[in-house]
């Protein structure tokens, strides 16, 4: 087969694994790179997303390494008030296209092909003109799509709606022209919060809502998820997590002591949440959430006739004057795990607990910097996505190893030091704030039982 052009790597995906990856290779090494993407503009999942999507959060965490994203303002208002920025839709679209176009390509080392299928064995199709071209990869394949997850906007709902049913996406229920009778939000995720939320905040009576939770979630309160001035309180509810990890006797119990101390939080203090996927809400958030009493919990939605909406453990009414908003995407794919490095493959997968901007530039910097995939593997093998409460004592577990190996390892403890992904890299110059100074004192004196006891725990679980 004739080979169009040469790249040390093809990266397929644009959106935010493949940006973060691909900017830490132009700047930890002298590579070239390819970027194949099926949409039409460089952001992912993103160039998908529902208008009144924010990131739950701060944006001085997210995007790629070397272009800072926001103001690195405090909202002043709204449900994130006091609190730093949160970048919406509009903004991370905007984002990605200038970190694609003022940065990426003006390099030289940069070829983007928007439109495209990635159809294997290093080949790719234009989805626009049906042209087929050929790469000769000279190092890895680097596939960021292996746990690409479902969204509303782009995926049906996963249960048959009878004709007649009105069933928006979260997109379209932005563009109402009349105002519903009532409204049902199907889900139990971020997405079906957000609808909620923002319904609430336009002024839609709570009244009016029907809320389907198949799930009840775990959420991390925002208050301990802050930058720059803020950032003693997230080495705080690090501090936390960790003292709580070391002296609980289950799991369930180590749950309810993050609550007591703020740190998780849940919408139903009467119902105990068995789904745990790291979302981050606020307090007043929170309180909004609440508002909504008529809370549906009869498992999944199987399928909405005219009259009535039929679920796994019983059946609501529903009628032609309900709009119905499909929250109910797979989200994040859990598929079985590979290696991340492999010969001739990065495979990209999630490896510790964390912020996931910060993981995909890391994955970058190690392949850039570390000679060998046998010593690359070993720093990070990879976990699945959290999604039921063990995961995160897994995942929190995942990155003690991962944050002990990378100290041994000059170039990767220097940039961790100062990557502005990496949510603890200006804590120094909080070094003599007392609850830094306590929470120091606390992870040092907590870490070792609270790995031992991660342990116990999770063998405890895998028993039951």
């Amino acid at each position: 087969m004739r080979e169009d052009f040469e790249t040390d790597y093809l990266v397929v995906g644009a959106g935010a694994a493949g940006m973060a990856f691909t900017d830490a290779l132009l700047s930890h090494s002298d590579a070239t790179v390819t970027l194949v993407d099926r949409r039409h503009t460089p952001g992912g999942h993103w160039v998908d997303a529902y208008p009144y999507v924010r990131l739950h959060q701060p944006s001085v965490f997210y995007g790629v390494d070397s272009v800072p994203l926001g103001q690195d303002s405090i909202d002043a208002t709204g449900t994130n008030a006091g609190f730093y920025e949160l970048a919406g839709a509009s903004e991370l679209r905007a984002y990605y296209e200038r970190v694609m176009h003022r940065h990426f390509l003006p390099t030289g080392r940069v070829q983007y092909f928007p439109a495209c299928d990635y159809v294997g064995e290093h080949r790719f199709v234009s989805r626009l003109t049906g042209a087929s071209r050929h790469v000769r990869v000279r190092r890895k394949l680097v596939d960021t799509t292996y746990l690409e997850g479902k969204v509303p906007a782009t995926s049906p709902p996963p249960f048959p709606i009878a004709d007649g049913v009105r069933c928006l996406t979260p997109s379209e229920l932005a563009r109402l022209e009349q105002p519903p009778e009532r409204l049902v939000i199907i889900g139990g995720g971020k997405t079906a919060l957000d609808a909620c939320v923002w319904l609430l905040e336009r002024g839609v009576p709570a009244t009016a809502i029907r809320w389907i939770r198949p799930r009840e979630a775990w959420w991390m309160n925002r208050r301990f998820q802050q930058p720059r001035t803020l950032l003693p309180a997230l080495l705080q509810g690090s501090a936390m997590q960790i003292e709580a990890l070391a002296q609980a006797g289950s799991i369930d119990d180590l749950f309810g002591r993050l609550e007591s101390e703020g740190v998780f939080l849940r919408i139903d203090p009467t119902v105990a949440p068995t789904m745990f996927r790291g979302a981050i809400l606020s307090e007043p958030e929170l309180r909004l959430l609440r508002k909504i009493e008529d809370v549906v919990r009869m498992g999944h939605v199987r399928k909405i006739e005219r009259d009535e909406i039929v679920l796994d453990h019983g059946r609501v009414p529903t009628d032609e004057r309900t709009v119905h908003v499909h929250c109910a995407a797979q989200g994040l794919a859990r598929r079985p795990l590979r290696p991340i490095f492999e010969p001739g493959r990065v495979t990209i997968q999630p490896f510790l607990w964390g912020f996931v901007c910060y993981q995909f530039a890391m994955l970058g910097v190690i392949e850039a910097t570390v000679e060998g995939d046998d010593p690359k593997n070993g720093l990070c093998p990879p976990i699945a996505y959290w999604d039921a409460n063990e995961d995160y004592l897994s995942a929190l577990l995942a990155r003690m190893a991962c944050t002990t190996a990378i100290a041994a390892h000059p170039r990767l403890a220097s940039w961790n030091k100062e990557s502005r992904l990496n949510p603890l890299s200006g804590i120094a110059s909080h070094k003599e704030d007392p609850r830094v100074i306590a929470s120091g004192e606390g992870l040092k004196r907590f870490g070792l039982p609270a790995a031992t006891n991660i342990r116990k725990l999770l063998s405890e679980r895998s028993r039951i």
